[in-house]
């Protein structure tokens, strides 16, 4: 069945000159956009996405720089989540009106550990919190705000009708000065079909840095214990059966079955020798892995319906260019040949076996 995402990170440019998500116009334009699309498409499309990663965005793209529009606001990239919420909320509703199926959001979501315990293994969901951690106070306060920031902010509003406390991001009051208007909540929490979870890995979180803008410092991970990606991401299957524990204890009722909307990831490779598939054995153990971590959480009770591996082909990897390999298909980006890795074929079998019931 196929699944667009409405919102992947670009934005008409007449809608960035005018502010992009800092304004909130660019919400209501979204909706109108998302109703204009089902109105091509819906006949063909049973399960529509409405966003993709919104936290991604507003920090990469609004806080810190990194990915398009390229502005550095730090804490003044807030309002972006909200209106990006918002637009996800007037897009469900111009679905709904166009007889949708299936209508959810993807975020990318993250298991919060110290940095001050690096030898911490724990799944039962209780880094965010510390309260079986070796950190200090600090510390632990950080890892909470790391938390409410990362997975806490987009989360609540859509499950629970509003937003956690934001004081340590200098947002003590619920309306945010003004922002968040009368009936904003009530849009966003529109009930939803499934919710979307990207994974890559577990955050390392510790307290800020003196003089720092934000209530916590991003650590490394720690040193030679996790195989990495290309990317240089440490590769935790554990860590999403985590996520997905945390999730259910979290929001209970409150949350729909879970969908995993992205995992996967980049490795080097000098792609087909003689036109023979490249042997990526290690992206099949990835994949085997966190699969068996999903496996692991729906046994304990996850309401998980389905998995997405990224990517079905090396593409174009934001601010990375063509230099991270994703795919489970190797292009060749000067001639697009498009050959299938091992992976390929162990993905295509896996799913075989799943559905034999075997």
């Amino acid at each position: 069945m196929p699944t667009p995402t409405l919102f992947h990170w670009d934005l008409p440019q007449a809608l960035e000159d005018a502010g992009g998500w800092l304004n909130r116009d660019t919400a209501h334009r979204f909706g109108e956009y998302a109703g204009i699309v089902a109105d091509r498409l819906g006949d063909r499309v049973g399960s529509w996405i409405t966003l993709n990663e919104p936290v991604v965005h507003m920090v990469y793209g609004y806080a810190f720089g990194i990915h398009a529009p390229g502005r550095t606001l730090m804490l003044g990239a807030l309002p972006t989540a909200h209106h990006q919420l918002l637009g996800h909320g007037l897009a469900v509703a111009a679905l709904r009106a166009r007889g949708a199926g299936e209508v959810l959001v993807a975020n990318n979501h993250s298991p919060v550990r110290l940095a001050a315990d690096s030898n911490s293994t724990d799944s039962n969901g209780t880094d965010s919190e510390g309260s079986d951690r070796k950190g200090t106070e600090a510390d632990r306060a950080a890892a909470e705000a790391y938390d409410i920031l990362h997975n806490r902010l987009f989360a609540d509003p859509l499950l629970l009708g509003r937003y956690p406390d934001l004081s340590a991001f200098g947002l003590p009051d619920p309306d945010w000065g003004g922002l968040v208007r009368e009936g904003d909540l009530r849009t966003i929490s529109a009930p939803l079909d499934a919710l979307g979870v990207n994974y890559y890995n577990p955050s390392w979180i510790a307290a800020p840095a003196e003089g720092s803008e934000l209530p916590f410092t991003i650590a490394e991970p720690p040193e030679g214990r996790y195989r990495r990606t290309a990317f240089g991401w440490p590769v935790v299957p554990d860590g999403l059966t985590e996520l997905l524990l945390r999730f259910k204890e979290r929001y209970g009722v409150a949350l729909p079955p879970l969908l995993i909307t992205e995992n996967g990831c980049s490795l080097a490779d000098d792609g087909p020798v003689g036109g023979a598939a490249p042997v990526d054995q290690e992206r099949i153990d990835y994949l085997r892995g966190h699969i068996d971590a999903v496996g692991a959480a729906v046994a304990r009770g996850v309401d998980v319906r389905g998995y997405f591996t990224w990517s079905l082909l090396d593409n174009f990897e934001w601010a990375e260019g063509y230099q991270q390999r994703f795919g489970l298909v190797h292009v060749d980006f000067d001639t697009q040949v498009r050959t299938p890795r091992a992976s390929y074929g162990w993905y295509r079998d896996r799913i075989a076996r799943h559905r034999a019931g075997r």
